[in-house]
């Protein structure tokens, strides 16, 4: 069974074709500035790259382009589009509609226009991708994988927010959460490392990127994580804030003469370590600023790493223990730094981490960095998404 994964953004659009049996990634690739001037597609496959540049319209058409390649005589990795048995599709928010993946329906397609609010920046580009797949492939089968699923069991004193009852259940305004997807897939990628059932783990999982999350997982269940109503909320990240007073918001508001629009704007792309900084959202370019003595990408750094730590003490408390701390996404896995400073001090919770096994680079294999003697293991493991979303498809075709 052949799975194609898709993932869509506003003017991109990310792929990979999976053959379920063997989980191994055929083709992959990448459509940029769709309906912009410029528009390209980068598709990796048979360990070739190759490269398309011209005008690409909208998602149908960045569609089509698509599977061009993937049938095409020289790029190509099957013969004809039946060999594709299935679409999965990234969707970033559920709302409270959706529990857990779902076959695309009319009906349901319908429910998500109408919820496309609760992610404003993500979902409308999701739908397009939908909608895309579905003109060129109307008789294939689709399943919608939403980031939020596996926080769908946290219970309802740790999703919901100190406001009036009745606004939660009219508007549905309630913790979500997002990047379920990888946090599944690490929890229990931990799990089989260990040798263990995630029903026998206590785990805190740190998806660190430009956008982070940290998620507390009970027996293979997600009780509590970090981000919020919208991906805003939680450690402050590249251009988010992370949590922050909602008076301060008012307050810069009427100081900037920002309305609210404006003000949602640039706490999620003028903050976080890029404001703070005042040099960039990358973690790299930060690191390399700090080593030449700019206080303020140190600073930016430092507060990344103390709620980090912050979110992960809360979180031990809420498990009642812990056994296993997984670091993964592009800063969890690649930055030994991040990982030392956030676990720092936490050693009579039992957890040690070793400076020699944590100074490695990243070869796609997962990583024990904690010492012998750690109670707590903690591990490295390098996150796979698609996967996630490949696997949850077929088991629903």
């Amino acid at each position: 069974m052949k799975i194609l994964v898709i993932n869509a953004g506003s003017s991109s659009l990310k792929y990979q074709l999976i053959n379920i049996e063997t989980e191994e990634v055929l083709a992959k690739g990448n459509v940029e500035r769709i309906g912009i001037k410029g528009g390209c597609l980068t598709h990796k496959a048979l360990g070739k790259t190759f490269v398309i540049e011209k005008e690409i319209a909208d998602h149908t058409e960045a569609i089509q382009l698509v599977l061009n390649e993937l049938i095409d005589g020289e790029a190509g990795v099957i013969k004809s589009m039946d060999e594709i048995d299935a679409v999965g599709h990234r969707v970033v928010a559920s709302g409270e509609a959706f529990k857990k993946t779902t076959l695309v329906t009319d009906e349901v397609m319908k429910t998500m226009d109408e919820i496309a609010e609760l992610a404003p920046l993500h979902n409308p580009a999701a739908i397009k991708g939908v909608n895309a797949c579905r003109a060129v492939m109307p008789d294939k089968k689709m399943a919608l994988v939403f980031d939020t699923s596996f926080h769908a069991t946290m219970p309802d004193y740790a999703y919901m927010y100190a406001i009036d009852y009745n606004d939660y259940k009219t508007y549905q305004v309630r913790r979500y959460g997002a990047h379920g997807t990888s946090h599944k897939f690490v929890s229990q990628a931990a799990a089989e490392y260990l040798g263990k059932k995630p029903e026998q783990l206590k785990i805190i999982t740190c998806h660190l990127g430009n956008g982070s999350s940290i998620s507390a997982v009970d027996g293979g269940k997600c009780i509590d994580t970090s981000m919020g109503f919208t991906p805003l909320a939680g450690v402050p990240m590249g251009t988010r804030s992370g949590d922050i007073d909602a008076a301060a918001l008012e307050f810069l508001c009427t100081k900037k003469g920002m309305n609210i629009h404006e003000g949602l704007t640039y706490l999620n792309k003028k903050c976080g370590m890029l404001g703070v900084s005042g040099v960039s959202s990358d973690y790299r370019d930060l690191t390399a600023a700090a080593k030449e003595g700019n206080y303020r990408a140190q600073l930016a750094l430092n507060m990344f790493c103390y709620d980090c730590k912050k979110y992960i003490g809360s979180y031990m408390a809420a498990l009642g223990g812990l056994d296993v701390i997984v670091f993964t996404a592009g800063v969890g896995e690649n930055t030994p730094f991040v990982r030392h400073d956030v676990l720092a001090g936490l050693e009579a919770f039992g957890i040690e981490v070793d400076d020699e096994k944590n100074n490695f680079k990243n070869d796609g294999a997962i990583h024990e960095i904690s010492k012998e003697s750690s109670r707590v293991k903690v591990l490295v493991i390098p996150t796979n998404e698609e996967l996630v979303i490949a696997r949850e498809t077929a088991a629903l075709v």
